[in-house]
């Protein structure tokens, strides 16, 4: 076999592809690759030449890097990486040095192995990067164009400085989701955008928008909001999109719109009245539509004035408005009027009237569009009567449902607890005890069914009949309906209500109410701490304040303010938490004209202050 032969070690160093070079611990240089000494210019060097040289004689020419730096990275025991250039003439190099300890057979430190690495193209697209980036922050600023990024998994907005800079808030802004939906308007804009937003998040639909948003300073804008889904692994992570101020521009088409003139091929087939007026409010242009409703052809009625076709009176306002709209070039839009024709019939219209102008700006006549809502009119005032039953009967339906669910699963709780108690119970006392309970649970329940009853025959009416209630009699009504409820979680009731105090409440709401605030503060109660209840009341000017106060696990107001009285939200890990006991009261106290709010600390307890209004 033949014998294979030992290459020196120095010279299998100097054919590495990378340039690698040893230096011992007195840094000195103790061998290199070829492509090592290139970088330094030293390909034509023999070794002899730079065994035994100072390392740092070759770094002298690197900029941004100092012999210190250079000296902490050959004495470290462990990995160091350091960017430095270098310039060649007209052109500048980067270069990455990688130091790492060389030990010998015993661990022992011999010195270091430095690595070099050209980087050059690296710097250059990394460089390029910061110039686009840099670039596009400008075209950002200048076009008035800023972004948006949501992540679905910390639920973190987080907005761009043009974003930020539209919505008129400090560069230090960090909005909530929440927040940002309530920048947009209310009513449309507003509606729009939390669908659109829910719909992306949702099922990835895009969506480009234009909208009016109210700014950090009051001022109303016109914007574009867009978004866009950003999926990893088929699930939707983020959302991501832009958001433009395009206020100026929407300002100049409305203005735009405004002074165009109508197209006379498109006006003779609108299904309303439309006619044209010079400067003397003489008819130069009518529609098939006004010829009908004034029974005359278009030839009849051109060059006729509103005093040739109607009442004198009706006439005169006309071309009152006709003036103004002329002299001031603001359109008239949307303005019910009364035309009274020459025979004496009335029709209500709903009048538009649109300065017509010409290449310099100056009215030269108007265009006019009528609407005959007589009909509408007519039906407008039992639609909205209609309307507001259905409101309110709707509502009542609702709370109806929720009562019934939610007072009667109550009691069939309290009637268990009860009879279990019985069944185990051996003295007869006690059993005369828990039967007598059972008795008083037995008249409440027939009392909450008759006041279900009193519910179905006021759904039927508009307003809600409010009785005046003595209010501690409504709280014994409810303990003695939870009594087993309140024996078994050793509740302690502290009851500073006055025995003469009375509200104005619907009877089966006001049980709700204190049913579901009591259990409330038993269900969230601390684990190991024996559940008080506080209840108080006092009579303000309109209304009567019922307070009800528990020392229990509290809320966090700051995380779950915004969604306490929402239906089916819960905020602590209790298996019987449904969600719906706060709507429910929220809603039957709003329904009678009051309102409720909340206190709460974390480990402190909870405050729930209703206020009963006092007036039919």
């Amino acid at each position: 076999m033949k014998t294979i032969e030992t290459v020196p070690y120095h010279y299998l160093l100097k054919q590495l592809p990378k340039a690698t070079a040893l230096v011992d611990t007195n840094y000195s240089l103790i061998e290199a690759s070829n492509s090592w000494l290139n970088i330094f210019d030293l390909e034509h060097f023999e070794p002899k030449n730079t065994h035994n040289r100072s390392v740092f004689d070759f770094y002298d020419s690197h900029k941004e890097f100092s012999s210190k730096t250079l000296k902490e990275c050959l004495s470290k025991k462990h990995k160091q990486v350091i960017r430095h250039k270098r310039n060649e003439k007209e052109n500048e190099r980067w270069f990455e040095s990688t130091f790492a300890p060389w030990f010998d057979e015993k661990e022992n430190v011999l010195g270091t192995i430095v690595q070099i690495e050209d980087i050059t193209k690296e710097i250059e697209k990394e460089l390029e990067l910061e110039r686009i980036k840099t670039l596009l922050q400008a075209k950002s600023e200048v076009a008035k164009v800023g972004s948006w990024e949501y992540d679905i998994s910390t639920e973190n907005l987080t907005w761009c400085k043009v974003t930020k800079e539209i919505h008129q808030v400090s560069p230090n802004f960090k909005p909530k989701i929440n927040q940002g939906i309530e920048f947009y308007k209310q009513g449309y804009s507003r509606n729009k955008i939390s669908m659109l937003f829910h719909k992306a998040l949702e099922d990835g639909t895009p969506y480009n928008e234009r909208l009016i948003i109210i700014t950090n300073k009051g001022e109303e804008k016109w914007v574009t909001a867009g978004g866009k889904a950003i999926k990893k692994n088929g699930k939707i992570v983020k959302l991501f999109g832009t958001f433009q101020d395009i206020n100026d521009q929407v300002l100049a088409e409305i203005k735009t719109k405004e002074s165009e003139q109508l197209l006379t091929t498109l006006i003779d087939n609108l299904p309303i009245n439309v006619f044209i007026k010079d400067k003397e409010s003489r008819k130069i242009l009518v529609n098939k539509t006004e010829c009908e409703y004034l029974g005359a052809n278009s030839k009849d009625l051109i060059g006729k004035t509103d005093f040739d076709l109607y009442d004198d009176r009706v006439a005169q306002i006309s071309r009152d408005e006709d003036l103004e709209v002329m002299r001031t070039l603001k359109p008239m839009i949307g303005r019910e009027t009364i035309n009274v024709r020459k025979d004496g019939s009335a029709t209500n219209f709903l009048t538009s009237k649109i300065p017509l102008l010409d290449i310099k700006g100056k009215a030269y006549g108007l265009i006019g569009m009528s609407m005959d809502i007589t009909h509408i009119k007519q039906k407008e005032d039992q639609l909205q009567d209609l309307i507001n039953v259905t409101a309110i009967q709707n509502k009542k339906l609702i709370n109806f449902a929720h009562i019934v669910s939610h007072n009667l699963r109550s009691h069939t709780a309290n009637f268990s607890m009860l009879l279990e108690f019985l069944i185990k119970e051996k003295e007869e006392k006690e059993k005369k005890r828990i039967m007598k309970m059972l008795s008083h649970a037995s008249d409440n329940l027939l009392d909450t069914l008759e006041n279900l009853n009193e519910v179905v025959d006021i759904s039927t009416n508009v307003n809600l009949d409010k009785k005046s209630l003595n209010l501690n009699e409504n709280i014994l009504k409810v303990q003695q309906n939870l009594a087993g409820f309140l024996v078994k979680n050793k509740v302690e009731f502290i009851n500073s209500v006055p025995n003469n105090l009375s509200v104005m409440s619907v009877p089966a709401y006001l049980e709700s109410i204190v049913l579901n605030l009591v259990t409330n503060a038993v269900k969230y109660c601390k684990p190991k701490e024996n559940p008080t209840i506080t209840l108080s009341a006092q009579k303000q000017e309109k209304s009567v304040v019922f307070s009800i106060s528990d020392n229990g696990m509290g809320i966090d107001l700051n995380r779950y303010g915004g969604k306490i009285f929402g239906m089916y939200k819960t905020f602590h890990n209790n298996k019987d938490a449904r969600g719906l006991g706060l709507y429910i009261i929220k809603n039957q106290v709003e329904a009678m004209g009051g309102n409720i709010t909340v206190s709460s600390e974390v480990d402190k307890g909870t405050t729930f202050n209703v206020y009963f209004n006092e007036e039919d």
